[in-house]
């Protein structure tokens, strides 16, 4: 069931507060409300909604200022509740009409949110935000021009799309073979508890867990073991475990219940666990460092690891990601948690670009590995230029091509500096917003995390552009303003040049004698 109230129905001088006073407008909380389309989000939120049936739900005004606050502030999710209860700007930012002194919604609820907005919410949500951007920026000698260029010739191709790919780090501990290992060897035994409980057996399976414990902090507690000693470690615990899932095997088949023994987050667990011991059996016998979709966290087995070949950092675990951006706004186009190649995503960029805005773009600005022959070939079918170095030995260099040849590397130059901000916006949802550590622990829940955190982004880059719009609005009226004034300034001087020098003196006269 759906319950919203609509934005209009608020005012900044209708919140009433406890201790009295008011809200100061210029507050970036009163600022920022006044930038964001709540309606046209609410509408977009509560498609998958039933208006008539179930139990209404939270105000979407209420859940999509909640994600904001969090992600802005990069909060947890108990945190930004307390926020919310103790900030009246807030509380205003999310649709109160009064300050309220109490839990506004459930923590726990934000993994419901999270599941709930799947792409296509957040797909909808970046529609509103481009026809707000667009309204920014349109002007009637503008609209006049399109309505011409319709009307004579089709569409010609526009603007700049930057493209690049970028890795979302996971909020887990760095995985290696033997702590690895070592969680799948304690699962196992914490298993083997539950189910020897369930059973008729009259004497535990001996699962030599202290001796296996101290065989691993032995090994774990060392800077520098040898490959040797490592791989006899990784040895041990790989015994230990295939005795413990042994065990497991004869006590589930000695319960023989119609229902599995196992409570669903264990049974999930003991799955995991099996896939763990084989891949790293696999990698042991055939002395390999590597496997197809390997398993680097238990409690996130859908996480991998992502070889980005970085000086910093070589490898990373989370999620991949294929953004594109226009106007400094950023859009996920593929998340993706295996390691894929970014390249094959270029296509499908540029035909979402045709699709948000109508035309195709004139200029695509991106790495050389989105530079293979199957892409230079689709971009100039559709008449796109890429912004890369082109494929082949360079021609040589003559008297009759040689200001052609400094003018195309003049243009590659530019191409890569144009190409920056891309860059910059990764940084800024790493180092601002922590798209480089995401907590939540579902693939689906990961995917709207991420999403939520380029949402955020994309609205700041909306607040300033409507903010750099009225500051322009105000120049132009000072300016004009202040034309009026000198023109009007002048046109009372001419008055009085004109006016005969008896009559000024008398007017004068009978001015200064009132």
């Amino acid at each position: 069931m759906i319950r919203y109230t609509s934005d209009r129905q608020f005012t900044l001088e209708g919140f009433t507060l406890p201790f009295g006073g008011k809200l100061n407008p210029e507050n970036r909380w009163i600022k920022w409300h006044k930038v964001i389309p709540w309606d046209e989000f609410a509408i977009r939120y509560y498609r998958n909604f039933d208006p008539n049936q179930g139990r209404p739900a939270k105000n979407a005004r209420l859940v999509i200022g909640a994600l904001i606050i969090k992600h802005k502030l990069t909060l947890s999710d108990e945190e930004t509740v307390l926020q919310i209860q103790e900030n009246p700007y807030l509380q205003y930012f999310v649709g109160f009409s009064c300050f309220q002194d109490k839990q506004p919604l459930a923590p726990s609820l934000f993994v419901e949110i999270r599941k709930r907005m799947g792409k296509d919410v957040f797909s909808a949500f970046e529609e509103v935000i481009l026809e707000k951007f667009a309204l920014s920026k349109k002007s009637p000698a503008n609209e006049a021009e399109k309505k011409d260029e319709s009307e004579e010739e089709p569409v010609e191709n526009k603007g700049k799309m930057l493209v690049d790919a970028t890795v979302a780090e996971q909020a887990i501990r760095y995985p290696t073979d033997l702590s690895l290992l070592n969680e799948a060897r304690e699962i196992s035994e914490q298993l083997i508890d539950n189910l020897y409980k369930q059973s008729d057996y009259t004497k535990k399976p001996r699962t030599y867990r202290r001796v296996a414990r101290k065989d691993y902090l032995n090994l774990a507690k060392k800077k520098k073991p040898g490959k040797k000693i490592l791989r006899r470690g990784l040895r041990h615990q790989l015994q230990y475990i295939r005795r413990n899932l042994r065990y497991i095997d004869e006590l589930l088949d000695s319960i023989g219940t119609v229902s599995f023994p196992l409570p669903h987050q264990q049974q999930r667990q003991y799955w995991i666990i099996q896939h763990v011991y084989r891949q790293q059996n696999e990698m042991y016998k055939k002395r390999e460092q590597r496997c197809d979709n390997r398993i680097v966290s238990i409690a996130q087995p859908h996480v991998r690891p992502i070889v980005r070949g970085k000086a910093s950092k070589k490898v990373e675990f989370g999620a991949k990601l294929s953004v594109s951006m226009v106007d400094g706004l950023a859009f996920v186009d593929h998340i993706g948690w295996d390691a894929f190649n970014e390249g094959t995503d270029l296509r499908e960029q540029v035909e979402s670009y045709k699709r948000r805005n109508g035309y195709y773009p004139a200029v695509v600005l991106a790495d050389q590995i989105y530079g293979s022959r199957k892409n230079r070939k689709y971009l100039k079918e559709k008449g796109i230029r890429f912004g890369g170095k082109p494929l082949g030995r360079p021609p040589a260099k003559t008297e009759e091509n040689k200001e052609r040849l400094r003018e195309l590397k003049a243009q590659r130059i530019q191409d890569s500096r144009e190409r920056i901000p891309i860059e910059g916006k990764f940084g800024q949802g790493k180092n601002g917003y922590r798209l480089n550590y995401i907590r939540a622990k579902l693939q689906r829940t990961s995917e709207a995390w991420i999403n939520c955190i380029f949402l955020v982004m994309n609205l700041m880059v909306l607040l300033r552009k409507l903010q750099e719009q009225l500051e322009n609005l105000y120049f132009l009226r000072f300016l004009f303003l202040r034309s009026q004034l000198k023109h009007i300034i002048a046109r009372f001087l001419a008055f009085f040049e004109q006016m005969p020098r008896q009559v000024l003196q008398y007017c004068l006269y009978e001015r200064l004698a009132f």
